[in-house]
């Protein structure tokens, strides 16, 4: 049945790389994957995975590392912060482009390209701060899309239609003024002139978007981070803005949920965004090492969109203590990653384990996008820092991070779940 399905995929992607890219949201789809990941997908072995990207048959990995092995460990190869493999077989790509500084970001472009966003300075030797977009045929630098950072770095890219999304620690690019998060000509790189979601940190060290997300018609976008304003309104951490249009219009919805601290010294302690595929909510992953059942820190919320004035989440999945850094929405489930070891743990604390209820759920797990409950599913991994990307496809859920035990299983640092 598996090998039906891979088969059928290989069809539907292989024209992808001439076609505009893949959506940003998380596909939908027909069930929970496998607990039991596939053998053939490469390894990463050093460092971590921040970020992954497909464009048509082709998965590009992005992070901080330096060498990389085929699934049968036989091989090693030289590849510094960025490296592509087969997304069928897991064969590794010629493609070694040379980045200095990690990669936090990816995400496909048109025509054989992804765009790469991180804390990197030059690439193949060039200087272009932050951001840049590479043929994948060559690992080339694509010189006319010239965007760079003014500083800091891009921790987070997506597309749509003719515009590339672009959000980070950055204050300007190109010389335009844009405070965490932009929007440019994809071809170019050139900035929107009037998009601009004026975001502000009165008081912070430094006013950045963490994440943020984008709907599937491209109307919507949700930002979260470091910013207590958007504009003249108070927007603390999180923020909606419709997009569909030439500007960046703030929406009336807000929430208060994310204003009390948690562990002092967080200027955010929001993680990660994800709306569903139909775009009608969408789900946080935080941090915060502040255990608490009135707070949300170290937690996952589900918040609905298309709602106005102030809102609650609908539901809320403690993990007692323990850091998420990545979800992943499909449908059937919602997929959470960080160092947790246990879910549904509201009464819990780090220091003094479970509380009434809790499951085990080690690094990874799933719960029921209606409940937040958790799922049966419990596939396991090596904690370490935590998941720090989730990529849906057709074929099931792509995972990177730092350690190399998932699914009981030796994968280093990159994994896939296979839908049944």
């Amino acid at each position: 049945m598996r090998r039906r399905l891979l088969a059928v995929a290989t069809v539907l992607l292989a024209g992808l790389a001439a076609s505009p890219p893949p959506a940003m949201a998380d596909i939908a789809q027909s069930g929970v994957v496998s607990e039991n990941p596939v053998d053939w997908t490469p390894h990463v072995l050093d460092g971590t995975v921040w970020a992954l990207a497909v464009v048509g048959d082709t998965v590009i990995v992005g992070g901080a590392f330096t060498k990389v092995t085929d699934a049968g460990r036989h091989t090693t190869l030289t590849r510094k912060n960025i490296f592509a493999y087969d997304l069928h077989d897991g064969t590794i790509r010629s493609f070694a482009p040379e980045v200095d500084g990690a990669i936090y970001s990816l995400t496909a472009g048109a025509n054989g390209t992804v765009y790469v966003g991180g804390a990197f300075k030059t690439v193949n030797g060039v200087k272009q701060r932050g951001i840049t977009r590479l043929w994948l045929a060559s690992g080339n630098r694509d010189t006319s899309f010239r965007a760079k950072v003014n500083w800091g770095d891009v921790r987070a890219l997506a597309t749509r239609g003719d515009h590339l999304y672009a959000a980070g620690t950055f204050s300007a690019i190109n010389g335009v003024g844009r405070v965490g998060l932009a929007r440019m000509d994809a071809q170019t790189g050139t900035v929107d002139q009037g998009f601009d979601a004026h975001l502000a940190g009165p008081g912070l060290s430094r006013t950045r978007v963490e994440h943020f997300d984008l709907t599937a018609d491209g109307g919507k976008l949700v930002a979260v981070g470091a910013f207590l304003k958007a504009g003249k309104d108070d927007r603390t951490q999180i923020a909606i803005f419709d997009v569909g249009g030439s500007s960046a219009e703030l929406t009336g919805w807000y929430t208060r949920a994310f204003e009390p601290q948690c562990m002092k010294g967080f200027d955010t302690y929001l993680r990660q965004v994800k709306f569903s595929p139909d775009g009608s909510y969408f789900v946080v992953a935080a941090t915060g090492r502040a255990s608490s059942a009135q707070k949300l820190c170290d937690s996952a919320a589900r918040f609905e969109t298309n709602r106005t004035g102030e809102q609650l989440p609908t539901w809320v999945q403690r993990t007692g203590g323990d850091s998420l850094y990545a979800v992943a929405v499909t449908g059937p489930a919602v997929y959470l990653g960080g160092h947790q070891r246990w879910f549904d743990n509201p009464y819990g604390t780090d220091g003094n384990g479970p509380g009434p209820g809790a499951v085990s759920r080690p690094g990874i797990g799933a719960v029921d996008p209606a409940t937040g409950k958790a799922l049966s599913w419990n596939p396991t991994r090596a904690r370490g820092v935590g998941v720090r990307a989730f990529l849906t496809v057709p074929q099931g859920l792509l995972v990177g991070s730092d350690t190399d035990q998932l699914g009981k299983e030796y994968h280093g640092r990159i994994g896939m779940f296979p839908l049944d």
